[in-house]
């Protein structure tokens, strides 16, 4: 793998690039039909779009809100150079099984981009400050028996930061890391030349402690612009094995061995943190969900395509989670 292909593996690990209206259309989900509300959700000045999707028929299903991982990763799971899919393929999956779900464009993402978007000014509590008040107003309209949180990857550390503060039944982490993500970048870094290694840990050290770089070199300068330092300033100071011991609500920890971006060890350290959980190891299962080689130039080369099915264990493992003590 070279230096280049390392960085965008990186780059995927970091984030940027109550009132609601909705546009409604009938898309089809396999041989059912499923209605698809356009919402936009504004939870300050800014507009943050998404895309409800309900089971024909359904009366109040459960309700599952996908929040994606990082990068200028979009509600469909597809970045400006990555089309992977993986969240429309798995509401799809889900809606299949009567259960509806909510998947969103973060702030300054897809349709959520916003003129005088300043880099500089958001933090990791932004995204879950958002994503609370999503899950509060999809809530309020008592259309659903539940309200799930299934979070993505970094997704995973927002999604359970938010389920303490909204009224969330159930959590779910796909692909999560449980350490701090400055420890998680060291590790991803560890393989390098020492000459990155020797610049970039630094650089890491520093922001733990809170203090921004100005001086970046330009391999790593993507990753540690002078701009996104506030928000990994801010996302350091989390951990996520803390903050999932927070919970009070049923958790299923989702993780495949194939990922190259984060470790089934981190799956352990969740379970761990709260032995509770239900611990699934999917064999053979990639960071986005997909049968994948432990090969980084074969493994990568599955975020590329949208046209790639998900793997049917974290499926099933996430209907019957659903499902759980609901009568089915």
């Amino acid at each position: 793998m070279t230096h280049k292909q390392t960085i965008l593996i990186l780059l995927i690990t970091i984030t940027l690039a109550a009132c609601g209206t909705s546009k409604k259309e009938i898309t089809t989900q396999g041989n059912s039909t499923a209605n698809t509300d356009t919402l936009v959700i504004k939870p300050d000045s800014v507009n943050i779009y998404g895309v409800l999707t309900m089971p024909a028929n359904a009366t109040k299903p459960p309700l599952v809100i996908i929040i994606a991982g990082s990068g200028p990763t979009d509600m469909n799971g597809n970045q400006p150079r990555m089309k992977s899919g993986i969240y429309k393929i798995l509401s799809d999956s889900l809606v299949k099984h009567s259960i509806a779900t909510f998947r969103y464009d973060k702030r300054a993402i897809g349709l959520s981009k916003y003129p005088g978007f300043d880099e500089s000014k958001l933090t990791f509590d932004t995204y879950v400050n958002d994503a609370a008040y999503i899950a509060n107003y999809l809530k309020q309209t008592d259309k659903f028996s539940q309200i799930i949180i299934a979070g993505h990857s970094e997704g995973s550390l927002i999604g359970m930061i938010a389920a303490q503060k909204a009224p969330v039944d159930k959590f779910i982490s796909l692909e999560g890391a449980g350490r701090p993500i400055d420890v998680i970048l060291k590790e991803q870094l560890a393989t390098q030349p020492e000459f990155i290694k020797k610049d970039a840990y630094p650089i890491i050290d520093s922001l733990k402690q809170g203090k921004t770089v100005n001086d970046i070199p330009k391999i790593l300068y993507a990753l540690f612009r002078p701009s996104v330092q506030p928000y990994l300033i801010s996302w350091m100071k989390y951990d996520p094995a803390k903050e999932i011991a927070k919970l009070k609500i049923p958790v299923l920890i989702i993780q495949g061995t194939t990922d190259i971006q984060v470790s089934t060890e981190d799956a352990k350290i969740l379970k761990q943190a709260y032995p509770q959980a239900k611990l699934v190891i999917v064999e053979g299962m990639n960071h986005i969900l997909r049968q994948a080689p432990k090969d980084k130039n074969q493994n990568i080369k599955t975020y590329l395509r949208d046209d790639l099915p998900l793997m049917q264990q974290p499926v099933e493992a996430i209907v019957k989670f659903v499902f759980q003590n609901q009568g089915k």
